[in-house]
């Protein structure tokens, strides 16, 4: 008999340590259930650390953050575009003013070397002049011109023809002729002829020096008689 109570304190020992056991393992179940039921499907390897998976509310905290920081950096490219898009508008402004600047430097040095040639074909023409006038007195008088050798003064003639030719090449023009009209800008009255001749009043009656114009600019206005009526 004291064997059996023995025999049955030892049972009851033996099915003690077993609920204890079924206690331990209910209660570790019920934790990874509520794990999983909050993070989701359980990672092995943070379970074999005694850890578990983020849960929804980490995750979206987490989310938030990045949003914001996103939101944050596209503020920051969009202000750095509005300042290289204002560098950009300035430097082309800039460019554009430069290049006017140049187009209207490259005319102007064009037209003052322009003005420059002109001046010095002006002035080339004026110290010519006398010697246009020579010959034109030369040939004024008719009488003397006429009794030199004939080869001769057509050769003279030639030349002077070739110069004045020239001369018109480069936009110079001889004018003062009789029976123009009298132009008080492109002439000079050095006498006046009467006459009865009510249609010579006003004309040109003798030309005792050419004009010479290149252009719209008068060299030198030409010296004449003119016709008065009585």
């Amino acid at each position: 008999m004291k064997n059996n109570m023995t025999h049955d304190k030892e049972n009851e020992e033996i099915k003690t340590e077993n609920e204890e056991t079924d206690d331990n393992v209910s209660f570790e179940e019920t934790n990874e259930e509520g794990s999983r039921s909050e993070g989701g499907r359980r990672d092995p390897k943070l379970a074999s650390e005694g850890l578990t998976t983020p849960n929804k509310d980490e995750i979206s905290f987490e989310s938030a953050d990045e949003e914001g920081n996103n939101a944050l950096t596209i503020k920051k490219l969009r202000g750095k575009i509005k300042v290289l898009e204002k560098e950009k508008a300035d430097y082309m402004l800039g460019w554009q003013r430069a290049n006017a600047d140049y187009v209207n430097f490259k005319r102007e040095t064009e037209v003052a070397r322009k003005d420059d040639i002109r001046f010095a074909s002006r002035r080339l023409v004026r110290d010519l002049l006398p010697v246009l006038d020579s010959y034109d007195l030369a040939k004024g008088n008719k009488d003397a011109w006429g009794k030199v050798d004939q080869n001769w003064r057509i050769g003279i003639e030639y030349i002077f023809g070739q110069l004045i030719s020239v001369l018109g090449s480069e936009g110079t023009m001889q004018y003062g002729k009789e029976g123009e009209n009298f132009s008080p800008e492109l002439h000079e009255s050095i006498e006046l002829v009467e006459t009865d001749d009510e249609g010579k009043d006003g004309k040109i009656a003798q030309v005792l020096q050419s004009g010479y114009k290149m252009g719209d600019t008068i060299l030198r206005v030409a010296r004449v008689k003119v016709y008065e009526k009585k």
